[in-house]
């Protein structure tokens, strides 16, 4: 069994180098191949490709390979677009990486480079390397939420102005995603997407609708639901943006008090871990050491 895990890993690492070598190397052409029957210039020079296109058609070789569960593929797609990868090929290339992550972990891990080989600790480290790029996609997330959350307010006080000033709504959101390019690129992104399917024809309702149901963010789907019913029942867009900009404020700041309010409890655990020791072998541990040399040569006199 300890020669059939090095054995098992040795062949797992090889096969995953040989992909990734096959998938990096440039195979010849069909103009090159009919340039070369003909003799009309000899082989044609190589072009060079980026090695960043070389790992990603190796990532999604990997993804095609994977397997995939029907349940998760919709939940997976969706914190893809809440994370700002839109693109078609994404989910493929995210199913790439966990897979080569899994396999990489159990290659290292069977092979014994790090610690003594193990098939438990192994299996353990391949679905550690499979679970680990879901939580690393959800953080990434979460924080790109939390970023358009606190660039929100500061857009709703833009539009407010561009709608005083005479703009209607569209031309308003695309003013606010040209001014926001800098200070604020995800909520910026966010809006010009707005202005593209306003171009393509869809309803602004429905463009709204898209836009919370890509972010995941509370604050943008009372948004659009706002900007909807005064779209619909037809009142004043600018009061409505200015109540709404208040709110959002509000908001804001009562969760800045509640996070100033969990701080305390947040640092009971550095305290009573880390800091609370020291201090105890600090105040308590000369008085201890005293008690001890003046307490021991008492029992021995005793007996």
């Amino acid at each position: 069994m300890t020669l059939l895990l090095p054995l098992m890993g040795f062949l797992f690492v090889s096969l995953l180098i040989t992909a990734i070598g096959l998938s990096m190397s440039r195979g010849e052409t069909a103009i090159e191949r009919r340039l070369g029957e003909l003799g009309v210039g000899g082989a044609m020079p190589p072009v060079p490709v980026p090695q960043n296109e070389r790992v990603m058609k190796t990532l999604k070789r990997l993804g095609e390979a994977s397997p995939k569960s029907s349940k998760e593929l919709g939940k997976l797609r969706q914190r893809l677009v809440a994370s700002g990868y839109r693109g078609s090929e994404a989910l493929t290339v995210f199913f790439g990486i966990r897979l080569g992550a899994a396999l990489l972990s159990f290659g290292v891990l069977s092979t014994g480079i790090i610690f003594k080989p193990n098939l438990a600790l192994a299996l353990g480290g391949a679905a550690v390397g499979w679970v680990v790029p879901g939580f690393m996609l959800a953080r990434m997330a979460k924080k790109r939420q939390h970023r358009i959350r606190l660039s929100l307010p500061d857009a709703l006080d833009l539009l407010v102005v561009s709608v005083e000033a005479g703009l209607g709504l569209d031309q308003a959101l695309q003013r606010v995603s040209e001014e926001l390019a800098h200070a604020h690129p995800e909520l910026s992104d966010e809006m010009r997407l707005i202005n593209l399917e306003l171009r393509a024809g869809k309803a602004r309702s429905e463009a709204l609708r898209n836009l919370a149901d890509r972010t995941g963010v509370d604050d943008l789907s009372s948004l659009a639901a706002m900007l909807i019913q005064t779209d619909k029942f037809g009142t004043s867009v600018a009061r409505s943006l200015r109540v709404h900009s208040e709110t959002l404020r509000t908001k804001r700041r009562q969760r800045a008090e509640e996070a100033a309010a969990k701080t305390g409890v947040k640092m009971v655990f550095p305290l009573v871990l880390c800091i609370f020791p020291s201090i105890w072998v600090v105040t308590i541990g000369p008085a201890a050491i005293k008690f001890v040399e003046v307490l021991f040569p008492l029992a021995d006199s005793t007996r």
